[in-house]
This record gives structure tokens, sequence and C-alpha cells, in this order.
């Protein structure tokens, strides 16, 4: 299996690991699976798992390495870590928010990030807002946030007014 990048997250499903690569490759256009390792007879003490079921998945979305590992139900998502999608336009925003919020946890959408049907956090970001919230002029990166606050998915002709103070 060959992994390119040096670091790359391994995200811990029960049985999961399979369907959320296939799901993920779906949802990102620069994406593939790369490889498929499978359970053997070896460990099974330990891993408990049948031999022939799927032990990981590598694969990539956008040239950033992960890999899915069936690790069983022993740890499950939260929202300390997250995965960051930046967005060039509305258009995108809307796109992954509504691919990756399919099934998902529709009570854990707040201020662009949203749980995806797996339990793994997301956030949808516009390219322009780490600017919006960090412009010199404080009154406008206050607007800026104020506004975010009260978003779910980002609108960014909304974030652009409140910056713009209209």
């Amino acid at each position: 299996m060959q992994i390119r990048s040096r670091i790359a997250p391994c995200l811990w499903f029960d049985s999961q690991a399979e369907e959320a690569a296939k799901f993920y490759t779906g949802v990102f256009r620069n994406s593939k699976i790369v490889a498929t390792s499978r359970y053997g007879e070896a460990g099974r003490e330990v891993h408990g798992r049948k031999p022939g079921s799927v032990m990981t998945v590598a694969f990539e979305l956008e040239g950033q390495s992960f890999i899915a590992l069936n690790g069983g139900p022993v740890f499950k998502f939260n929202e300390a870590i997250s995965l960051q999608i930046t967005c060039d336009n509305q258009d995108e925003v809307d796109y992954y928010w509504n691919k990756l919020s399919d099934g998902g946890d529709e009570k854990a959408q707040q201020c662009g990030w949203l749980k995806d049907r797996f339990g793994v956090s997301w956030q949808v970001v516009p390219r322009v807002l780490p600017d919006l919230l960090t412009d010199p002029d404080h009154a406008k990166s206050e607007r800026t946030m104020a506004a975010l606050m009260k978003m779910k998915k980002f609108d960014i002709a909304e974030l652009e007014r409140a910056a713009a103070g209209r």
C-alpha cells in the first residue's frame, strides 16, 4: 500500500471504513481509493475480525492521503478534530455542505461545521473568511464574526455584507 503523504490522518471506524472511503471519494472530484487491506487469521485473538474482512482502506482526497481503519466500536469521532474544506465560491460551499451533511447530525451544524453520516466533523469554509476575520478594521472583523455566529452553512454574500456594514 503506497501512501503519498508523509502525514496521513487515520480515521477509526467500527466497520464502515470501506463505505466511508467510497462515500468521500464520491464527494471529492480529485480523489481515489489507493489500496484495501484485509484481516487475516494472524492476530484474530486480538482484532476479533473475520478473516477477509476489510481492515484498512487507503484513499486520497484532493491529493491528501487518508487511511480508514475498521478498528471496532471502541472509539468514536468527536468535534475535537475536524477536516476543513476551503471553498472558492458559494457553489462550492453549497456542494460540499449538501453532500457531506446528507444523513449527518443536523444538531451538530454550526458556524460552518457539520457532522457527516459517519460522525466525522467537517468545516466548509469560504476562502474569503480568514481575510474578513483578520481585517485590520476591527469593526469589520467584529461584524463578520457576529454574522457567522448566526449561520449554520456559510453564506458568502451575507458575510461580505456584514463586513461592509450593510
